[in-house]
């Protein structure tokens, strides 16, 4: 029996990241340790944000870290909403480019990157007090080691944080 993919799952993307990837801008985090990494398309869809927090728990349970699970699954919602919302929102319509997830294990160290073909840029918000949102940067920021961004050519950008 065959089995047939829906059109709202995940699939797999092979090309990105490359061996060994990690943000420069958070090199100086290394050690040496294991490497792994994981990688998927999420489709433009609400239920994406669900998806990637359960890819996340098997993901990091599969390679025995689980003590990160509950913060990572936070950064990976706020930064899997950013990319939605806004990544996709400022790309050219009708143009076919996804939000590419990836999580890269090196040694205790996990980076969640998100790709987009958004032009904009991610900033710290300060909402007021009557605000419904503008505090995920905040969360991103307040349980990674570090956290970033990079555009990328020919347009987009990754969006990455690291946890240790």
């Amino acid at each position: 029996m065959q089995s047939i993919t829906a059109p709202s799952q995940w699939t797999t993307f092979d090309w990105w990241p490359p061996i060994g990837w990690w943000p420069e801008a958070a090199g100086d985090l290394l050690a040496p340790g294991p490497s792994a990494s994981a990688t998927f398309v999420l489709p433009p869809t609400p239920a994406s944000v669900h998806s990637a927090r359960s890819f996340t728990t098997g993901a990091l349970t599969g390679w025995g870290l689980p003590e990160l699970i509950e913060n990572m699954e936070l950064v990976v919602s706020e930064l899997a909403t950013n990319a939605l919302r806004h990544g996709l929102h400022l790309s050219e319509p009708g143009r076919d480019c996804p939000v590419h997830m990836s999580l890269v294990r090196r040694g205790s160290l996990v980076a969640s990157a998100f790709t987009d073909p958004g032009a904009s840029v991610p900033v710290l918000r300060y909402p007021g007090p009557l605000d419904t949102g503008g505090l995920g940067l905040h969360i991103v920021e307040s349980l990674s080691l570090r956290w970033g961004w990079s555009a990328l050519a020919p347009q987009g950008k990754i969006v990455w944080a690291v946890l240790s």
